[in-house]
């Protein structure tokens, strides 16, 4: 998957939707006052800004693969650090006092690898704050799947493969020998959207990419139809008009054994 398709106005599409979930995980952290704070997988800056307003004080570092997400954080937070890499590749030398993930790390392979790294990167009192989209079979993906494994488009995108995601347990039990703070919990949001089409949009900026940028604008063209046409279906409207789009997250706040 190109990281110069992630689309920064795509993505920011549904801010406010996106950006409520890791308000409440760095609400959920526990440290009083951070030094040396990261925002990995930072995406146009909103998390990053999120963690900011909650540790004024810290040196606060954003960071993602994209160019255009860099380029928007940039923008929209001039006095802050963002660099452009790779979180799976990332290997700085500092030790962080938070380091924040929020909906990046479902993208990056061997999560039993990363894991128990990022926990290495920190403070002896630092924190390591994820959240992960876990909604793999939910309507909106399972459909997703089925369209891409369909006629015309299949011959491009039916082989199309997503990082394997895992159970709260799974998480908990990799990162017990690590970690003296682990806390891990799931939250349903229930997101009203204007109608299918909106659906469609949101995803747009991200569960849809991996097909969509194997396809060209006439193929996207009837992926989507066919796509909105399921997602109508799944996800019928309320008497106004509006869907409420269940989408449940994992988060996990997690701090290194003390010596």
């Amino acid at each position: 998957m190109s990281n110069n398709s992630w689309s920064a106005k795509q993505y920011s599409a549904f801010e406010n939707e996106r950006t409520r979930p890791v308000r409440d995980l760095v609400a959920a952290l526990p440290n009083p006052s951070v030094g040396l704070a990261v925002d990995l997988g930072c995406g146009p800056g909103n998390s990053t800004e999120v963690l900011a307003s909650r540790y004024p004080d810290a040196k606060v570092i954003g960071m993602d693969s994209s160019e255009d997400m860099v380029q928007a954080a940039r923008k929209r937070l001039p006095t802050l650090d963002f660099e452009l890499a790779d979180i799976a590749t990332w290997d700085p030398p500092q030790q962080f006092d938070v380091i924040l993930a929020n909906a990046a790390l479902q993208w990056v392979p061997d999560h039993a690898t990363l894991y128990p790294r990022l926990v290495g990167k920190l403070a002896p009192d630092g924190i390591l704050a994820v959240q992960t989209p876990d909604n793999m079979e939910e309507p909106a993906h399972r459909l997703a799947r089925q369209v891409a494994g369909e006629a015309p488009w299949a011959a491009k995108t039916g082989g199309v493969k997503h990082p394997p995601r895992h159970s709260a347990s799974w998480y908990y039990e990799l990162l017990k020998p690590h970690c003296g703070v682990l806390d891990v919990w799931r939250t349903t949001y229930h997101h009203p959207l204007a109608g299918a089409a909106a659906v469609v949009e949101w995803f747009k900026g991200t569960a849809l990419r991996p097909y969509l940028d194997k396809l060209d604008a006439a193929e996207q063209a009837g992926f989507l139809a066919r796509y909105q046409a399921l997602i109508a279906e799944a996800y019928p409207a309320l008497a106004d008009g509006t869907v409420l789009l269940p989408f449940p997250r994992l988060f996990i706040v997690a701090g290194p054994k003390q010596a």
